[in-house]
């Protein structure tokens, strides 16, 4: 599976590859920062059907969320499998990100942080 962006009641929605690790991250911290640039501050990082995450895939969605606050947006996560869950939770960045079950959810929170400042 290849990143899918979507627009939805003007946030993106990323939907993320079966594996975010150094053979991809380069590729999708550009597409994600360009989509950002031109589309969209506030995103959904859709992670239903991430398997396999490394550490440089961590720093893509660290990255996506430091672009979207740097041009006063936000990045939520959703529906992150428990494997990758674990993972969120080892390394903290629970305390970092919204996590979402629904895409409904995360767009409401999104909806909400229009105008935020990081």
């Amino acid at each position: 599976m290849e990143l899918q962006i979507t627009q939805q009641e003007d946030c993106g929605v990323v939907t993320l590859p079966t594996r975010l690790a150094m053979a991809n991250a380069s590729e999708l911290r550009t597409a994600i920062h360009d989509f950002t640039s031109r589309c969209s501050t506030r995103i959904v990082l859709n992670m239903e059907h991430v398997q396999f995450v490394d550490s440089s895939g961590l720093s893509v969605l660290v990255s996506a969320l430091k672009k979207a606050r740097s041009v006063g947006g936000d990045a939520v996560l959703l529906r992150p499998s428990e494997q990758v869950m674990a993972l969120i939770m080892l390394t903290r960045l629970h305390e970092v990100f919204a996590i979402h079950d629904s895409l409904e959810t995360a767009l409401a929170e999104l909806a909400g942080s229009e105008g935020f400042a990081a």
